[in-house]
């Protein structure tokens, strides 16, 4: 029988979702999402006013879709200010003295801003770019982790009118420099350095080769983190601390169709993709979901709410959490270092020492907290968490349960959610109000008119296909950056008039809806397609398994075979006997024809900082490709292994 975890009613109506379907007659939350994808100016129209968004000037017209849905402009003759809205509306409520974000230090440190100590620094940032001549549409570009400064950058570049263009700290010269180059950065913040795993990281060295490689940085911003002597290039590189010691700059008023936000995607083949995401578009994703979905309460209302995302500044999920989080009046949560360091219950006594009320991460970080410690509830309390969330990949059965059971102890739904950079949120993801099955992201998200199509674009239900959009939100991405045609070309011509998202989904008997990976990670195994989430899910639940990454394998005659890489718990032994019985499990599952031609162990499976698999790079191994793009990593030694087992098996078969 399948596992059904079912709301109690006391969580039920508490939250903000519940409260808001009463006020509006809504019988059930399928009834109002119902509503909302199929009137998408009813919802997106009154969005800003449920949500207590403070417009300058307020739009005339919620949408004109008059050049198409690949072009649709937003609240036409309004003007906004995202800063605005995320730090001087809160302390003009009356939370100045709130709680904004907590960052904590790998060595100890740990530093509190409220958002009246907030907003005076982004001010004196925002002062200073003005200063050096950053006008309305500039970019000003970060690379530097997740830390205050990061977040005050953001905030005091998007204030005066100006992108923010966040840059992940785990990047090599050439990444950040190829970005640098096609923002046409002249400002850039960085970092000295800092701490992972007792290590000192200097990060300033990068910054300098990617500056020159780039050839537009003007101006180096150097947070002095480390506070280690570092090369200083004179008339170029200024101490972030002395560009926040005096100066004001109200925000500007911008169209609500401003670029607020420049978010490269990792770039695998050709140059990156920038998403252009608007100021009203930033604001209100992450808002709506962080209020209807998360649960997350307003600071006005019942303070004390705090997310921790395990993630980084770089990736969207940063700017997500910041933006989100503040616009409610909330606080969130920001960790230098590893999730394992200095010891593997880093992640649960954080969680306990700051109350941590929602707490979101990728798969593979569950599973390797699982790996860590199967029983946190032994040894901590863990009784703050009000909500889980996970992105990034796709998360299998066991370690759901094991997140919403041995960690939650059913009291706390997982909010499983699937979007993207491009969307800056979420395409598919439930609310705390809605029962759930192992895994699944339940539906579409509120506002979003999302379908799972075949290759002729007709919806299927039962059966994989591909997750499309028919109509457009606010924050999808306005183009991308300086290349109009290849937006439509990546989006918007698989379909003609729907959002082509490049992911697998599944709708089942029930009406849940799962995401089973990336369309271009599909196996097709003799004429027959199957996500690698499905057949990881099985092996996955093998008590010897910690995780495991499956791929299609070139066969001369199939086409493609399976092939798997598994990690194994501490204790659990490789052999041919465990392969045989995974094999084994894997066709009783799903038949023989999915049986697994090979099931390879490893020690660890490439990752990025946030602990997403990159079945990219192991199925490039696979084909003998380029592997592209390694920069992500966080373990690059974890390639050599797999080749090595590559080469292994192939010997073997040969």
């Amino acid at each position: 029988m399948t596992y059904i975890w079912r709301p109690p009613r006391s969580l039920v109506e508490s939250t903000n979702v519940y409260r808001f379907m009463v006020e509006h007659g809504f019988g059930s939350y399928k009834e109002l999402v119902k509503k909302s994808t199929e009137d998408i100016r009813w919802f997106w129209g009154n969005l800003p006013h449920w949500l207590d968004v403070e417009w300058y000037k307020e739009p005339r017209e919620t949408v004109d879709l008059s050049n198409g849905p690949e072009w649709a402009k937003w609240y036409r003759g309004g003007s906004i200010n995202l800063t605005y809205n995320v730090v001087d509306r809160i302390v003009k409520k009356g939370l100045g003295q709130r709680e904004a974000f907590t960052w904590i230090g790998e060595d100890g440190a740990v530093r509190t801003y409220t958002y009246t100590s907030l907003q005076g620094e982004v001010e004196r940032l925002a002062s200073y770019l003005r200063g050096e001549g950053v006008k309305e549409g500039d970019v000003v570009s970060i690379y530097a982790p997740m830390m205050p400064e990061s977040i005050i950058a953001m905030l005091a570049a998007i204030r005066i009118g100006a992108i923010a263009s966040p840059i992940f700290s785990g990047f090599a010269p050439d990444a950040v420099a190829e970005r640098l180059r096609l923002a046409e950065s002249r400002v850039l913040l960085t970092v000295d350095g800092y701490y992972r795993r007792g290590r000192r990281i200097f990060l300033k060295p990068n910054a300098d080769e990617a500056a020159r490689r780039a050839g537009t940085v003007e101006r180096m911003i150097v947070v002095e983190r480390l506070g280690t002597e570092t090369d200083w290039i004179e008339g170029r590189d200024v101490a972030y601390k002395d560009t926040v010691k005096s100066g004001r700059e109200d925000p500007v008023e911008v169209d609500p169709e401003h670029p607020a936000l420049l978010l490269f995607t990792s770039g695998t083949t050709g140059t990156p993709k920038g998403a252009v995401i608007s100021h009203a578009g930033a604001l209100l994703q992450p808002s709506k979901e962080h209020y209807f979905n998360l649960d997350i309460k307003p600071g006005w209302e019942a303070p004390g709410d705090k997310l921790w995302w395990i993630t980084d500044i770089g990736w969207m999920m940063g700017p997500w959490q910041v933006i989100g989080a503040q616009f409610l009046g909330a606080s969130h949560l920001m960790i230098e270092g590893a999730i394992d360091y200095p010891d593997k219950g880093r992640v649960w006594r954080i969680i306990d020492e700051y109350r941590v009320t929602h707490f979101g991460f990728a798969a593979t970080v569950a599973r390797m907290l699982k790996k860590l410690n199967p029983s946190p509830r032994e040894e901590h309390r863990l009784d703050s968490i009000r909500a889980f969330g996970n992105t990034g990949e796709p998360i299998d059965p066991d370690t759901w349960l094991w997140v919403v059971r041995d960690v939650g102890g059913e009291r706390s739904p997982m909010i499983n959610l699937s979007g993207g950079t491009e969307l800056f949120g979420c395409f598919v993801l439930p609310s705390p109000v809605v029962e759930l099955k192992p895994s699944t992201l339940w539906g579409p998200g509120l506002g979003m008119d999302v379908d799972v199509v075949d290759d002729q674009g007709s919806p299927v239900r039962g059966t994989p296909g591909y997750l499309v959009a028919r109509k457009p939100a606010p924050s999808m991405t306005r183009g991308l950056w300086r290349d109009p045609e290849r937006y439509i070309r990546t989006y918007w011509s698989r379909f003609p008039g729907m959002w082509y998202h490049g992911d697998l989904a599944l709708i089942d008997e029930d009406g849940l809806w799962y995401i089973l990976g990336r369309a271009d990670d599909l196996i097709k195994v003799a004429g027959k397609r199957i996500g690698p989430a499905e057949i990881e899910s099985i092996i996955n639940s093998h008590p010897a398994v910690a995780e495991s990454a499956c791929i299609g394998w070139p066969h001369e005659v199939k086409g493609e075979v399976i092939g798997c890489f598994a990690t194994l718990k501490p204790g659990a032994e490789p052999s041919r006997e465990l392969e045989e019985e995974l094999k084994a499990m894997v066709a009783g599952k799903l038949g023989k024809p999915f049986k697994p031609e090979a099931i390879l162990f490893v020690e660890d499976l490439p990752r990025t900082r946030s602990g997403k698999i990159m079945r990219r790079i192991i199925r490039s191994i696979l084909r003998d490709m380029t592997l592209g793009n390694l920069a992500v990593l966080e373990n690059p030694e974890s390639i050599e292994v797999i080749k090595r087992r590559v080469e292994e098996f192939r010997r073997l078969m040969s």
